[in-house]
């Protein structure tokens, strides 16, 4: 069945959402620290925390799907995400808070069941816009989150950003009741996660996973710090939130990214968004105004990176296997950025941390490059095969 514009939509909407629990935090950090107790050289362990949950669901959970029920695993997921989201929502202590938080990292990862599950239901000639299409859902959720996030905590608190997430939560898992069911594959789990490991044995996979680390470890080392900044600047939660609108523009790469990939062009579009992503860096470190326009280019590089990653190493047998392995590698560099440039913001200054962003992104671009060559020696005739 291939899945309708509605459809993908949809799908694209609770992705977003189940992601924006991970990152609506980002603004918060130092109210969040000031009203637990928490210094702000050490508030980036609230998102490393998260990362780190995250990066375990990814392994342990999504998997999953390709042993059991997809549309039965997500709607679980959603249920048990509610719930960690209440526990983080009235947390009384930091030690409360971030088991609540590693357990929302940790049952966010619904997001990535729900792109192995659009791409199984979609035929390969379609599979990178499908993808695509929920990859701007998550885009739009990850940056949204920070702006909504802002907001509700300006008139409301930021207990109240994970009591509503809550809600909405709770309410996307009635709609899974009624999809398409997917078969399984005939494994046991010890051996499912055993494949997963396994993964690593094949190039693509492994050129993807290291590429991910450190295009999302360039992400992370933008979007989470960048709060500390605009907070010594006098900006409001929401107004420090409004970045995310401004960086929400990086969605309208992923459908185009998607389209390329199926045509073929999934090589170019790395090498080309690993350029723009070094580039990107230069510009934040200027102004207000080159800050705005640098993560504007930071997130269409990363979000076209993302997508054609996927898209290249997804196959049905193995799909949900397959981008659970992957993201583990995105939830490590996003952890990484994370806690590094909080920590070095506090030491060295803004500068320092577009320096550590940059660097990052040198070694996406050096991947990609190397991947290109490796494709281009296994495509050149065996001169002793003539």
């Amino acid at each position: 069945m291939q899945p309708n514009l509605h459809q993908r939509i949809a799908l694209a909407i609770a992705a977003g959402v189940a992601v924006s629990t991970v990152y609506a935090a980002q603004p918060l950090l130092v109210t969040i620290g000031a009203d637990l107790g928490v210094g702000p050289s050490t508030v980036g362990v609230f998102v490393t925390v998260t990362q780190l949950g995250y990066a375990l669901g990814l392994f342990f959970l999504v998997p999953l799907g390709d042993l059991v029920d997809r549309r039965r695993l997500i709607q679980t997921q959603f249920a048990l995400l509610a719930l960690a989201l209440l526990v983080t929502g009235v947390a009384q202590n930091a030690t409360m808070l971030l088991a609540g938080l590693a357990a929302v990292g940790a049952l966010a990862v619904v997001t990535q069941s729900l792109v192995a599950y659009g791409a199984a239901l979609s035929d390969p000639a379609h599979r990178g816009r499908t993808v695509g299409t929920i990859t701007s859902g998550i885009v739009i959720g990850i940056l949204l989150a920070r702006t909504t996030s802002g907001i509700l905590t300006d008139l409301l608190g930021w207990r109240a950003v994970y009591l509503i997430a809550c809600a909405v939560c709770l309410t996307i898992s009635t709609l899974f009741t009624r999809s398409a069911r997917q078969p399984g594959v005939g494994l046991t789990y010890g051996a499912l996660l055993r494949s997963t490991v396994d993964l690593w044995r094949e190039p693509p996979f492994r050129e993807s996973a290291v590429r991910a680390f450190f295009v999302f470890a360039s992400f992370s080392t933008l979007w989470t710090s960048i709060a500390l900044p605009l907070t010594e600047r006098g900006l409001s939660h929401t107004e420090i939130g409004a970045f995310g609108l401004i960086g929400a523009a990086g969605a309208l790469a992923a459908g185009p990214a998607g389209r390329l990939a199926d045509r073929g062009h999934g090589q170019l579009v790395t090498i080309a968004g690993s350029v723009l992503l070094a580039t990107s860096w230069p510009a934040t470190a200027q102004s207000l105004v080159g800050l705005a326009i640098g993560a504007v280019l930071l997130d269409l590089a990363v979000q076209a990176i993302h997508v054609t990653n996927q898209s290249r190493i997804y196959r049905p047998d193995a799909g949900s296997r397959l981008i659970g392995g992957y993201m583990v590698f995105y939830s490590l560099g996003s952890g990484v950025g994370a806690i590094a440039s909080t920590a070095l913001y506090e030491r060295a200054g803004w500068t320092a941390v577009c320096w550590l962003g940059a660097f990052f992104a040198g070694g996406s671009l050096v991947s990609s490059v190397r991947g290109v060559r490796r494709t281009s020696r296994a495509s050149r005739p065996c001169g002793s095969c003539r």
